[in-house]
């Protein structure tokens, strides 16, 4: 059964349609990042998942129970919402932020689940410290910290390596992977498309409407360029002839031939066939493939 799950998800503000009919679910162990440009409506999206906003119409189900003014509270305590801005109280200290929110939670052992978040994120130096004082990463492990004090089962994160030192952001990226392995649904948004390929098991694009939903390398598929790369254990040139058997245009560059098919699934075998029959130590042939950016770019301007 799927953690979250949204099902026609709207959400109106006078006559701005900012979240459009979005259908999506986030199973077990799965990560998902949800990619749009500033104002595509994935902060709107999360904060209705959250359940801190109602849809204008749709549903939104956690672990298979409805979202309702009447389940709400309940369902929140299975939720960690990281929001874009971590909100924390300046005037307490890292460890006080943690043990009020751990109150509202009424955990067992408040103290206890403390210090093992502290410890995780290396916060023990600055557990004393005011929030008002740490700087901007600090404050996102705090924020962090707070959004997993419950031990929830689905991750709602804004943003969450946005600004971030690349030390910080190996932090977060090392969490998502724990929490994930204990089967923690996560749904994250963020600008960042390396981050997104290497984490997210499925990539969601939103513009107001979900453009394109799939693993990151079926989103770069979908804009393949229809040319190989062969590469092989020596100067590439040798072979070039038979390459362009293929491909006259084909051409060398070192240890890689790229040349341009009709039918890349039926011409390949062919093509690899010719250039062993050669005498080329082949290593590898690949398509080549875009960029995500591409591939984002190119999704985005067509739903515009």
């Amino acid at each position: 059964m799927d953690v979250i799950a949204a099902r026609d998800l709207t959400r109106r503000f006078g006559n701005r349609t900012v979240v459009d009919g979005v259908t999506l679910a986030v199973a077990p162990g799965e990560v998902v990042a949800l990619l749009g440009p500033n104002g595509a409506g994935k902060t709107t999206t999360l904060r209705m998942l959250a359940g801190l906003i109602a849809p204008t119409s749709g549903e939104v189900t956690i672990g298979g129970v409805a979202m309702t003014a009447h389940s709400g509270s309940r369902l929140r305590r299975r939720i960690g919402f990281l929001t874009e801005a971590p909100g924390l109280w300046d005037r307490l200290s890292v460890r006080e932020n943690l043990t009020v929110y751990g109150g509202i939670y009424d955990l067992p052992a408040v103290d206890t689940r403390v210090d093992e978040l502290l410890e995780s994120f290396g916060l023990q130096p600055h557990q004393a410290a005011r929030a008002a004082e740490l700087s901007k990463g600090m404050r996102q492990k705090v924020a962090i910290c707070r959004a997993l004090m419950h031990d929830p089962e689905a991750l709602l994160l804004d943003e969450p390596t946005s600004g971030l030192d690349p030390e910080v952001s190996r932090t977060v990226r090392d969490m998502l992977d724990a929490r994930r392995g204990r089967g923690c649904a996560i749904l994250l948004s963020t600008h960042n498309l390396d981050e997104a390929e290497r984490q997210a098991d499925r990539i969601a694009v939103l513009h107001h409407r979900l453009v394109a939903v799939d693993t990151p390398a079926a989103l770069r598929r979908r804009l393949a360029t229809g040319r190989l790369v062969v590469r092989v254990a020596a100067d590439a040139a040798t072979w070039l002839p038979a390459a362009r058997a293929v491909d006259p245009l084909a051409r060398a560059d070192g240890p890689t031939i790229t040349l341009a098919v009709r039918d890349i699934e039926q011409d390949t075998p062919p093509l690899v066939a010719a250039l062993v029959a050669a005498g080329a130590p082949v290593l590898e042939v690949r398509p080549q493939l875009p960029a995500l950016e591409d591939v984002y770019l190119r999704l985005i301007e067509d739903s515009r």
